[in-house]
């Protein structure tokens, strides 16, 4: 005789739930899940999975422009790990139950977001390096704590995506000290390029912690684990020295030690400007949206005759296997 185990209720399983978020442990693909809990992680997988693809695009447009065999390589490479980090991405969405072509489509359609740093356009070879050391630096501070995040898939692409731009911010500094040390038109194009890129940088964070709808719940359930206010702080804390250091002059007048606050403080971010930007009224999102809508029509016969050569695949083994029944 066999006893019938009861099934769990909603309750029973929510309130499992919980008391793993509240240990401290991981939610995997086949825990249980809230359904808000699901969404937002799509939404926040996809958006960031979005901006590694679309991020390729701005860098990727100085490869054939490379002042030096080594400078084409390093950029080769850095592009290449985008699209990596992009791939990650899309495998731990789809891990929650989303189809990546549907993630794509959405994305074209306008219909799901990217980070709004890459509608700005890159002028001139030192936005490289201010990219690598501006823009992956803030990605660095807001990213290593989702290392930690509660869904686990997610946290383990992290470690390495992280490792790899930590990489970059080190190349793109490297590169600005090049550039420092080299003619008084190198250096002002480095200082042009970090005037036009210190502000949207501050703005990757997001909105300010009272008009950021996600960010309680998202630190409840321990997606998150600092706040965007919190996040933006420690980046402008840890980029200021760094920029004392390379002989640039951070575009904020207000810029500031504070000794009784132990931190930096900044001038007002024009937040009207991020929420332009978001809409579609950057400098480069129409071009940006544009270029990967293209891309993603050219790629179709890539994608048809993959899944032709998977069914045959298949059928291959299945033919294969009866054969051996059959013998």
């Amino acid at each position: 005789m066999t006893v019938m185990e009861s099934v769990p209720s909603e309750s029973d399983l929510e309130r499992h739930f919980e008391e793993t978020i509240g240990r401290d442990q991981r939610i995997e693909p086949r825990d249980w899940l809230p359904e808000g809990y699901r969404k937002t992680m799509i939404r926040q997988i996809a958006q960031h999975a979005h901006s590694e693809i679309i991020g390729m695009q701005p860098e990727g447009n100085w490869i054939t422009r490379a002042p030096s065999l080594r400078r084409k390589a390093i950029l080769l490479a850095k592009v290449q790990d985008e699209a990596g980090h992009g791939l990650y991405l899309y495998s731990a969405a789809e891990t929650l139950g989303a189809d990546r072509d549907e993630l794509t489509e959405k994305l074209i359609s306008g219909r799901q977001k990217y980070s709004s740093i890459f509608n700005y356009p890159t002028l001139t070879f030192a936005d490289v390096g201010v990219i690598g050391w501006l823009v992956d630096g803030a990605a660095i501070c807001n990213q290593v704590p989702l290392c930690r995040s509660s869904y686990g898939p997610y946290a383990r692409a992290m470690i390495r995506i992280c490792k790899e731009e930590s990489f970059h911010q080190r190349q793109g500094y490297e590169l600005l000290m090049t550039m420092m040390n080299g003619t008084q038109q190198q250096r002002d194009m480095v200082q042009d390029a970090t005037n036009r890129f210190w502000w949207p940088s501050l703005m990757m964070f997001g909105p300010p912690d009272d008009d950021s709808p996600n960010t309680a719940q998202s630190m409840a359930w321990k997606i998150k684990r600092h706040t965007n206010d919190e996040l933006r702080q420690r980046f402008v804390d840890m980029t200021v020295p760094q920029a004392e250091a390379l002989g640039v002059t951070l575009p904020d007048p207000d810029l500031a030690w504070n000794v009784e606050r132990g931190h930096y403080d900044f001038g007002r971010i024009d937040w009207a400007e991020l929420k332009q930007v978001i809409s579609g009224g950057g400098p480069c999102n129409a071009e940006r949206m544009a270029r990967r809508r293209q891309a993603h029509e050219d790629g179709a016969w890539v994608r048809e005759a993959a899944a032709e050569h998977a069914r045959k695949q298949r059928e291959r083994a299945v033919a294969a296997a009866t054969e051996e029944v059959g013998a």
